[in-house]
């Protein structure tokens, strides 16, 4: 199976996991390493930077020889916010690669278009290797591959839902029309909406709550590895065409005749 490359760097997983809403540090740094994944996020407003009285810097747990991380700009709601917090994650992590999120409401964690575009517009000319979290949307996702972003981070549902791809056929249409990599960010609930994610030709996945929320965060962590690997593998394969009627998988010449 061949390896993710976002901006010329080379990932040997294609799965990228978040680190929040585990039961305990212990158990985020099993599904880590059971997932298999070399590339991580860390949301920036959410992160301890440095250690406080009886609590540990999430940072100074993560190897960051082993993992490149990807800094997030969750809990955004305007340009503005964005820009800001993704300044200050490149001088504390020092580094210039961002997952931009800008949500629109509360209730839905949906994108606001508008205030993303405008951000993603301000990053790039900063000089930042933008990932854009987006709705599955095919025209959001080529302006936001036509101005600049390394890739394209379409929503499969929406965050936290765990409701899996509900609209594969937009998820196909953006993988037709872009040639940046394009990364299906939330909504995946098991390892099967892994696996049709990927096999719908996507280049990644990154994922939490799937992970960090299941009754057993580290053996999930290892199945939606396998699915993953599975996923591209059959997009890489190449299936079958389906058929409305049964085709013989046996031929039929020289067969005895009654």
């Amino acid at each position: 199976m061949s390896n993710l490359i976002i901006a010329g760097k080379e990932f040997k997983s294609r799965l990228i996991v978040g680190t929040s809403r585990y039961p305990d540090p212990h158990t985020m740094l099993q599904s880590l390493e059971a997932s298999g994944a070399d590339f991580i996020t860390v949301s920036i407003r959410r992160l301890n930077l440095k250690s406080a009285s009886g609590q540990e810097s999430i940072m100074n747990m993560i190897d960051r020889e082993r993992y490149s991380i990807l800094p997030n700009t969750a809990g955004c709601f305007t340009a503005k916010e964005a820009v800001l917090t993704a300044q200050l994650a490149r001088e504390a992590l020092e580094t210039n690669w961002v997952k931009l999120e800008v949500i629109g409401d509360d209730e839905t964690l949906f994108p606001d278009v508008t205030e993303l575009l405008k951000a993603a517009e301000e990053l790039l000319a900063d000089g930042f290797i933008v990932l854009p979290y987006c709705n599955d949307d095919p025209i959001t996702c080529r302006k936001l591959a036509d101005m600049g972003c390394a890739a394209v981070m379409p929503l499969g549902a929406p965050i936290g839902s765990g409701m899996g791809i509900r609209n594969p056929y937009n998820i196909q249409i953006i993988r037709d029309l872009i040639d940046i990599p394009v990364i299906v960010d939330a909504g995946v609930g098991t390892a099967s909406d892994a696996a049709l994610a990927m096999e719908l030709g996507v280049d990644g996945i990154l994922m939490n709550t799937a992970i960090a929320g299941a009754e057993h965060p580290v053996k999930m962590a290892r199945a939606m590895k396998l699915a993953i690997e599975a996923g591209r593998l059959a997009f890489e394969a190449g299936r079958i065409p389906k058929r409305l009627y049964a085709k013989a998988s046996s031929p039929i010449e020289g067969m005895i005749n009654s």
